[in-house]
């Protein structure tokens, strides 16, 4: 099969193996004479990133970059990035990354022209209407991990660096113009990356699925992005050099984040406040968390289940599944819970409370109420 495709849903993708040669291609069709790089620090220096930037600077589009990114993006990471888009004289962003990187870089683009402060944008309401489109940078997006989905989403998740509360910040025209899916980007994930950002593609196609909201396109997209990670991530783990796997994880991932415009649950309800606290990474605490969060909605989503687990090639419908999510964690060496994870000490209240605040509960197919939550969280430790 050749693995090699032009696509323009959600957004206009070049996906396969060797793209990133049209970085700058890319950047002229979106009309960007002078983009900054935006990455995380450990990418920075990697081999990679100075690639790219050689094809940026051969271009003539120089090699502007911003890498000043957390784990978790904070504010303050904003405000830097924000600051040296300005000071630079940059006219669009290359987001370039995981999760971490390409959310930042989306938000430096969406901000640097807005008079407003971040947090006026968060995804409440039609808050996003406050903000000036007309302002907004256009984004090249450049995944280099199979998790996420950043590169095909609307939004940014941003940890306010006073409360220690991840913000989702959303405006339809976040979405960036371009993506660049090359699979051979992502040959040199670790193991544990790429365990935990391919789980955390899994996370995103499970509660999609799981959402009682109407959206079939998004219901479909979940379950082949299921069937992909099933087939695929064993291999990639195994295998890091397998690129046809790797491949096939970079589709799933933007499957997942497509899909989940149908919404999200109780994993990431969890998870968003736990990883803003606590300081995990995502996609694994996503995993660590799936199992509970299946037992707490079985009575809801139980014969859907059934029914993707005959698809997936699952024995034992809904069951079956739920043992075949234990069994890829344990083969991945996700902890069995937040405690071997590394949470210690935790304020339950306070999880609890951020919990039910978060944007994701009105995704749960099962009512997210102070008690069950709270127990979700006890039963997890």
């Amino acid at each position: 099969m050749n693995l090699t495709g032009n696509w323009s849903y959600p957004t206009a993708m070049r996906f396969g193996a060797g793209r990133i040669k049209e970085i700058a291609e890319a950047c002229e069709s979106a009309g960007i004479s002078k983009p900054l790089l935006v990455t995380d620090k450990g990418l920075a220096g990697m081999d990679i990133t100075t690639d790219t930037l050689d094809i940026l600077e051969t271009a003539g589009l120089g090699r502007g970059l911003f890498s000043a990114v957390d784990p978790n993006p904070t504010d303050k990471n904003a405000d830097d990035g924000i600051r040296v888009y300005r000071e630079g004289g940059y006219d669009g962003v290359i987001a370039f990354g995981g999760g971490s990187g390409l959310d930042l870089a989306k938000v430096i683009a969406f901000m640097a022209g807005q008079t407003r402060p971040l947090w006026d944008f968060e995804d409440i309401g039609d808050w996003w209407t406050r903000a000036d489109a007309e302002a907004i940078a256009p984004v090249i997006a450049v995944p280099t991990t199979a998790g996420t989905g950043s590169e095909v989403g609307r939004a940014s998740v941003i940890t306010n660096s006073e409360t220690s509360e991840k913000k989702i910040i959303f405006h339809p025209k976040m979405l960036p113009v371009t993506v660049i899916c090359d699979p051979v980007l992502t040959i040199g994930m670790p193991k544990f990356i790429t365990a935990g950002t391919g789980l955390d593609a899994f996370a995103h196609c499970v509660e999609a699925f799981s959402s009682p909201h109407y959206h079939p396109m998004s219901q479909g997209i979940a379950l082949e992005g299921m069937r992909l990670v099933k087939e695929y991530l064993p291999r990639a783990y195994a295998d890091g050099t397998d690129l046809e796997a790797r491949a096939h994880m970079m589709s799933a991932a933007a499957m997942g984040a497509t899909a989940f415009q149908k919404g999200l649950g109780a994993i990431h309800a969890l998870s968003h406040p736990i990883g803003a606290v606590h300081h995990t990474h995502h996609g694994t605490t996503n995993a660590v968390c799936m199992p509970a969060v299946l037992a707490f909605n079985a009575d809801a989503i139980a014969p859907r289940f059934d029914q993707a687990a005959a698809y997936l090639g699952i024995e034992g419908g809904f069951a079956g599944f739920c043992a075949y999510v234990d069994q890829l964690n344990a083969s991945m060496l996700i902890p069995k819970t937040l405690t071997a994870l590394g949470v210690e000490d935790p304020d339950l209240d306070s999880l609890t409370d951020a919990a039910l605040r978060d944007p994701s509960t009105g995704g749960n197919p099962v009512e997210m109420t102070r008690s069950n939550t709270r127990a979700l969280f006890e039963a997890l430790l």
